[in-house]
């Protein structure tokens, strides 16, 4: 046979696949429709292996036996696609422990972050809440999360992501940690300065405090002054109180235009992170499992069993239920050497039919799903 012939063949072969595929998935409502009414969950993951075994046999040489064992598993991964779907459509998927609200009640809450006055967290905390919101700080990330999980305060602000360094690791591993929830996003430009004592001169300057991403993305500025000792300090805003307070002419600090106006502090130079663009993500937690109407985004986060294939067919839940999927990270388990928790942001609303029914089978087929919050 010439090519043509062979192709030909082959589009033959592919209509009775195709023929043969819908009538299997038709079968498969029909599961759907019996387990609805028996109350029995679709993930059966012993028939699935024995099933997979059993189309294995079937064939004749390593190839094909790889293959059609992978060709089974995502036909039968359809199928439970196909009965998640339908048990959402049929009402019968349970309500998710989230309470729809309309708003932020801003006027009467209560807000922590992390730092001190002047902070990016702070100025993050102002642009969501207003100026006038009740607020304090704490020492760190961990004393926010704790303060919302003891009702001290009812919302937190915290720093996840930024444009040129990158997600804070420390932040996705809390939110695992503790029972609370993300309920709204705020991102703020930053811009970096060069702060002193009023009347200090740049060439002075023989200490430099910040916290570590600011030298970071203040590197090449930094590189220009190779004679300065950079040291790292929790948070920005501490780093320009230290300098206030020591008095000392010979250390500066990089931080934002807020934090030299907090103290009265000197600007000797601004723009020292060099990029324009530069901007961090702030989530709003609370303790509260609640998820604004118009919330378009969900964060979550799970682990996955040590088998070939489980992270790609949990990531079909997306795919087949037309979800787009934003971001994934991973991060290591404490004491569980080599094993990893994912964390997953996709498009849409709890309240979505889609996102039940992709949250359905994440939750069936995954270990220890957690929605981190809808906003």
């Amino acid at each position: 046979m010439d090519l043509k012939e062979l192709r030909e063949k082959l589009d033959r072969i592919d209509h009775q696949i195709a023929g043969l595929y819908e009538e299997r998935m038709a079968v498969c409502e029909e599961v759907a429709d019996y387990k609805i009414r028996a109350g029995k969950k679709v993930y059966d993951k012993e028939r699935e292996q024995e099933k997979i075994a059993a189309m294995r046999s079937l064939m004749h040489n390593d190839l094909n036996r790889r293959g059609i064992g992978e060709l089974t598993g995502l036909m039968m991964s359809m199928s439970r696609k196909l009965q998640y779907q339908k048990i959402a459509e049929q009402g019968a998927s349970g309500r998710l422990p989230f309470i729809e609200i309309d708003d932020v009640d801003r006027e009467n809450s209560r807000v922590v972050y992390q730092g001190a006055e002047g902070a990016y967290s702070q100025e993050a905390m102002f642009q969501y809440f207003g100026r006038d919101v009740h607020h304090f700080a704490v020492d760190s990330w961990r004393d926010a999360m704790i303060a919302i999980e003891e009702g001290s305060a009812d919302y937190a602000v915290l720093p996840i992501e930024n444009s040129t360094a990158g997600i804070v690791n420390e932040i996705y591993d809390l939110l695992a940690e503790y029972d609370n929830y993300i309920i709204a996003e705020q991102t703020i430009r930053i811009e970096h300065c060069l702060i002193a004592l009023p009347g200090t001169k740049e060439e002075e300057i023989r200490r430099v405090l910040s916290h570590p991403q600011s030298l970071i993305q203040s590197e090449a500025f930094l590189s220009e002054h190779p004679m300065w000792q950079q040291i790292s300090m929790k948070n920005n805003a501490f780093a320009v109180r230290k300098v206030k307070e020591d008095g000392d002419p010979t250390q500066a600090a990089i931080a934002g235009e807020s934090a030299a106006e907090a103290y009265g502090m000197e600007i000797l130079r601004r723009g020292v992170n060099g990029l324009k663009d530069n901007a961090t993500r702030f989530i709003i937690v609370s303790n509260q499992r609640v998820f604004l109407k118009n919330a378009s985004r969900i964060s979550i986060c799970f682990e996955v069993r040590h088998e070939a294939g489980s992270l790609y067919h949990l990531m079909s839940n997306f795919i087949y239920n037309d979800l787009n999927m934003t971001r994934i990270e991973s991060r290591p388990i404490l004491d569980r050497n080599w094993e990893y928790r994912f964390f997953i942001d996709f498009e849409g609303n709890l309240g979505d039919g889609a996102v039940k029914s992709a949250l359905r089978g994440l939750r069936e087929e995954a270990r220890n799903l957690r929605i981190l919050g809808n906003y």
